[in-house]
């Protein structure tokens, strides 16, 4: 990646960042919503500190791919979108399949202590374009944070929780990647746009 991308990348995040707090203090400026409105994209995604249970039914949209992770964690990937900033949005939802509450893995956020020393998050999930044989791991803004999910520790039986990462898209030509996240399956996805 040259000096001049990863610069030009590092604005468009920090200012996607900015543009992520201000819709996240908008939001909850409002009157009575309930807060389970289903999120438009990266900026309500982000806002994962209450991993309680949704009363949504997520089996009425069908997922791009299901992922089964250790003690009952299921992560439907919902979209995969390409978008004109140079990167890839995934959206999905994590869910609690087991009878017990379940305590996210660790190893979930990767293993680059840049990442980890920011909490738990999605941060170790990586886009694999295999005909180009080449790997795309979560974005991360100017201070290191990731450009996932955050801040969530467990998840009780049967709740979901709304979850994003962002990646570098890979050429406009690929269209199909293998989407992996530690301790779950991997899968193949369709990325649009």
């Amino acid at each position: 990646m040259s000096m001049r991308f990863a610069a030009k990348a590092r604005r468009g995040l920090v200012a996607l960042t900015v543009a992520a707090g201000v819709a996240v203090g908008v939001s909850g400026c409002g009157g009575g919503g309930s807060g389970e409105d289903k999120p438009s994209g990266p900026a309500s995604a982000s806002s994962a500190g209450d991993p309680g249970p949704s009363t949504q039914d997520d089996d009425s949209e069908q997922p791009l791919a299901e992922l089964r992770g250790s003690d009952g964690l299921l992560l439907r990937i919902t979209s995969a979108q390409r978008d004109s900033g140079g990167f890839v949005t995934v959206n999905g939802t994590l869910k609690n399949d087991g009878a017990r509450t379940a305590v996210i893995p660790s190893a979930l956020s990767g293993n680059e202590t840049e990442i980890i020393k920011n909490g738990r998050s999605l941060g170790g999930a990586t886009l694999v374009d295999p005909k180009g044989k080449k790997r795309y791991y979560v974005l991360r803004d100017t201070e290191g944070r990731p450009l996932t999910t955050t801040g969530f520790t467990t998840l009780k039986s049967g709740a979901t929780l709304a979850v994003f990462m962002q990646f570098p898209a890979p050429p406009a030509g690929v269209t199909e990647v293998d989407f992996q996240l530690p301790t779950f399956t991997s899968a193949g996805i369709k990325v649009s746009g």
